[in-house]
């Protein structure tokens, strides 16, 4: 069996960066290079998440968890009036922590991933 983190990491972690390009896109009219440096990611990365083909699996499952998209919301708000992504850990964590004391939402992510290894 995988950790906990394993499956965080793989999945939801890059479904919440999508989640998030595509609120400070959708609400603050935000470029990708304005993302990518809130994200400390690469602009081809923000691209990616914001065309889904990076973070699709778990988005969807997410995107339905009311308190999952409470704190993406949050985390957005932070990233759009701090230049550093110091919170976007304990927004990820308190995501993770959620989602492990979630039993449904962990064991449809820990399918998700069973069947991405799978392939």
């Amino acid at each position: 069996m995988r950790a906990p983190c394993e499956y965080i990491s793989r999945l939801v972690i890059p479904a919440i960066r999508a989640l998030v390009a595509a609120y400070l896109v959708k609400e603050y009219k935000l470029s990708q290079v304005e993302i990518a440096k809130k994200l400390e990611v690469t602009q081809p990365a923000i691209s990616y998440y914001l065309h889904s083909k990076r973070g699709k699996q778990a988005l969807e499952l997410l995107k339905s968890d009311e308190r999952v998209m409470k704190l993406v919301k949050e985390l957005a708000e932070h990233l759009r009036s701090n230049e550093r992504s110091s919170t976007f850990q304990k927004f990820i964590c308190e995501i993770c922590v959620y989602i492990r004391s979630s039993d449904d939402l962990f064991s449809e992510i820990m399918s998700l991933m069973d069947r991405r290894m799978s392939r």
